[in-house]
């Protein structure tokens, strides 16, 4: 198929060209940068979010793949938040528009969207049909969704993936993680006893691809099966580094260090990815251990 992926310059965006260019797509990333450097055979053309994406880079496309927004990992300042905001929701309007447009038979749309759909949930067990929860992301959440599932009363195939806390060295929240856990200074944060929804990138990148291939709409949590708690995630990485994890991060020095971001960080959400199972897909990696493993090995 030929597969059109926004935002595929970053760390998810980069596993997705390895995982589909392995299985013989042909793919065309759209990118905020003209220099970004693509493995062979992929091509590239320049979107910045604000106008129509370049023709070329959907007109026979099969499957269009969303990712690009701006990163929700920054202190959220007013004009963070509103970046935050208009990107993903002005960015997806977009896109719609421009799949509008296309003769003949139109792509299916993926379309990524963010646990932070649901708030902070204390022991709630979640899943696809559960309602959004307060504040700013459920907020951005809600909005960026509704521009992507205009398309379906296009007669385009739409899914949407709520992506959780995505786990590679290389990029994301545990690349960030390992420097303190390596030096021995790594510890729960907070109280270590809110809920993690996480997500090996591998399988991350596999759900996309399951999708992407198969005639399946609707929601999906992009999420690992079995979620634990911070300080259990605490725990099992600290044993797969050999190292102690013996430093609590205090709320406060949270909220000093990250300002309102650091809800994301505190928030609880015991998430499951129902609407996977239910469809077929099975995790390569549905426990935190063997997942740590695999990543750090």
């Amino acid at each position: 198929m030929n597969i059109t992926i926004s935002g595929g310059s970053g760390f998810i965006g980069r596993r997705l060209l390895k995982v589909l260019g392995d299985t013989g797509h042909n793919l065309h990333v759209l990118s905020r940068h003209a220099g970004s450097n693509m493995p062979n055979g992929v091509k590239l053309s320049v979107w910045d979010l604000h106008g129509p994406p370049p023709r070329v880079s959907i007109e026979n496309a099969d499957v269009v793949i969303h990712l690009a927004g701006e990163p929700v990992g920054q202190r959220w300042t007013a004009a963070a938040r509103r970046r935050i905001l208009e990107s993903r929701v002005e960015g997806t309007r977009r896109m719609v528009e421009a799949l509008a447009e296309c003769r003949g038979r139109r792509p299916v749309l993926l379309s990524a969207s963010a646990v932070g759909y649901y708030g902070s949930r204390g022991e709630e067990l979640l899943d696809e049909a559960s309602p959004p929860g307060e504040g700013f992301l459920p907020e951005v959440c809600l909005a960026w969704e509704r521009e992507a599932q205009a398309a379906a009363a296009l007669g385009i195939r739409v899914a949407v993936v709520r992506i959780g806390v995505v786990l590679d060295p290389r990029g994301g929240a545990l690349s960030r993680m390992l420097p303190p856990y390596r030096l021995g200074v790594g510890g729960p944060l907070g109280s270590g006893e809110q809920w993690m929804p996480w997500v090996h990138l591998s399988d991350l990148a596999e759900l996309f691809r399951f999708l992407a291939e198969n005639p399946i709409a609707g929601v999906f949590n992009g999420v690992a099966p079995f979620p634990v708690i911070n300080r259990e995630f605490t725990r099992e990485l600290a044993r797969a580094l050999h190292r102690p994890a013996w430093f609590p991060v205090p709320r406060l020095a949270l909220k000093a260090l990250f300002g309102q971001m650091s809800e994301v960080l505190l928030a609880s959400q015991r998430i499951i990815p129902r609407a996977a199972d239910a469809a077929g897909f099975r995790f390569q990696f549905p426990q935190l251990g063997p997942a740590l493993a695999d990543l750090l090995k």
